[in-house]
């Protein structure tokens, strides 16, 4: 058996049966071995980015880890954003990079590079692999840490996949995840019961359903202010679910939301900091004099620690959960409220909703609040270009469940390709791309920043916030990699649309053209 067979063999064992790839020369033998291990699915997609992306999408909805094909370090280099997104989000990831056989290395090819620099970025656990015989145990140490909510990284040399010697292995234990202490989580709910004014800060697994129950049952009993982190890797809510509010990506929103604090008790969550820094401001959100109080951290076992801190805080309490509720359809053109309280209107029952719909989204979490129970993928590390690859992952894992991704149009265009992997696969993945032919988050950054453009239309700063000159087409660009599309301009047709695409199988698309929030 050659290496690439016992690294397929051992991966399956231990649980990973999906491998998104944008293969090279390098991995021309791992290729091959798929014909002799049926039980692997092989999803391809035509950028790296998407590959990883999609990982992420699949591990944060199927709770283990998908493999990714990728080509030496240009390849690894292609998908980094999304790796990035994957790493602070804790989604279990494997990434597979193929690498120069050994002997080839000093010759210092053209598309030699430092793998373990570009990987050691995102990578909680890396190895480059010896020989064909080591394949096998390296592979299933992979899957074992990833298990742990990390990103593990193995380098395949092109020699130890073509050659003899290899054998698959068992799966490896899986080390153990980061459980709170009980001193920390008595004083913790001494903190909570002392009559200061707390805010309970939640993330990691705490936002699933079991962990939400908790956090209300604690929020009801001692007051303290209730939010989850500003982009969590897999929020469950909707009817029937516990609610919750997110923490403002907006500095000013989230200043006013922990205004007051005393005490700021972190259950999977980091510690509040602004996304960016901006002149004259404070960098940390945490109120002057307010002190902080890690329960476990944000890959620890969260939910467990919330329920043990209801137990003893709140014991015999039930949380309440969402009343079921949903907007009334709108009418007339197309804006973001407009448009979201369409999607809250029709969002379908078990949907998982991929967000990143940036400022075209602001009105979506309370329009979305009492519909149906559903899943929320959030863009957790901020690299834009998430959504159309995570929802590919997403619909992949649950394919028995309606994916709709919520895409804003600059962003959209990272991993545009992700569509023809969504038309190859017959993906039940309905994309909203929110045309506003602007940056807008970028806009309101300008501003942010203190930074101004110079008047005039002809402005060359405003420019390179500006991608209406030409105009995307999302519909030309989504039927030409196979998925249906249509263009909508009112609320009607926007609804109009999303029954369609709800009733009719596979992938579809509808531009919706709204204005930007911020001109």
């Amino acid at each position: 058996m050659n290496g690439a067979h016992a690294l397929l063999h051992s991966l399956v064992a231990s649980g990973v049966d999906v491998c998104f790839a944008n293969p090279g020369t390098s991995e021309m033998h791992f290729v091959a071995a798929l014909d002799g291990v049926p039980e692997m699915r092989a999803v391809l997609t035509l950028f790296e980015g998407v590959a990883t992306g999609a990982a992420d999408g699949y591990g944060r909805m199927a709770d283990r880890p998908a493999a990714t094909l990728l080509h030496l370090g240009p390849g690894l280099g292609n998908g980094l954003a999304n790796l990035h997104n994957a790493r602070r989000g804790g989604t279990p990831l494997v990434n597979v990079v193929g690498d120069h056989a050994t002997f080839h290395a000093r010759y210092d090819a053209p598309l030699q590079s430092d793998i373990a620099a570009v990987a050691g970025s995102v990578s909680g656990w890396l190895r480059h692999t010896g020989s064909a015989a080591e394949v096998g145990a390296d592979a299933a140490a992979a899957v074992a840490a990833a298990r742990a909510g990390t990103i593990a990284t193995l380098v395949l040399p092109a020699d130890a996949s073509w050659s003899d010697g290899g054998s698959p292995s068992r799966p490896h234990p899986v080390p153990a995840r980061a459980a709170a202490e009980p001193e920390a989580i008595k004083a913790a709910a001494d903190v909570l019961t002392s009559g200061d004014p707390c805010v309970l800060l939640i993330g990691g697994d705490a936002t699933r359903a079991d962990g939400l129950a908790a956090a209300n049952r604690i929020a009801a009993a001692t007051g303290a202010r209730l939010l989850a982190e500003t982009f969590p890797t897999r929020l469950e809510r909707g009817a029937g679910v516990a609610p919750v509010n997110r923490l403002g990506y907006a500095a000013e929103q989230a200043v006013h939301q922990l205004r007051g604090a005393a005490h700021i008790v972190l259950v999977g969550a980091r510690s509040p900091v602004t996304f960016f820094a901006y002149p004259g401001k404070r960098g940390d959100l945490v109120p002057d004099g307010c002190a902080v109080h890690e329960v476990v951290v944000r890959e620890g076992l969260a939910t467990d620690a919330l329920v043990d801190l209801a137990d003893l805080v709140a014991p015999g309490t039930s949380a309440a959960p969402a009343a079921a509720a949903r907007p009334d359809l709108p009418t007339g053109e197309l804006t973001v409220a407009s448009a979201a309280a369409v999607v809250g209107a029709l969002l379908p029952e078990g949907a998982i909703v991929v967000d990143e719909a940036i400022t075209s989204g602001l009105g979506l979490p309370g329009a979305t609040a009492g519909a149906p129970r559903h899943d929320w993928l959030t863009l957790t590390g901020g690299a834009i270009g998430y959504g159309l690859p995570a929802a590919t992952g997403a619909a992949v894992a649950c394919p028995d469940r309606p994916v709709w991704c919520l895409q804003a149009d600059g962003s959209a265009m990272y991993t545009i390709s992700a569509l023809w992997t969504h038309a190859r696969e017959g993906l039940d993945v309905t994309t909203v791309v929110y045309n506003n032919a602007a940056y807008a988050i970028l806009r309101g950054e300008l501003l942010a920043v203190g930074a101004s453009a110079p008047a005039g239309a002809g402005s060359r700063s405003r420019s390179l916030l500006d991608i209406g000159g030409p105009r995307l087409d999302f519909v030309a660009l989504a039927t030409g990699m196979g998925v249906p599309a249509e263009r909508v301009a009112t609320a009607e047709a926007l609804a109009a649309a999303l029954t369609r695409a709800g009733r009719e199988p596979g992938p579809h698309l509808i531009e919706a053209m709204v204005p930007p929030l911020v001109g």
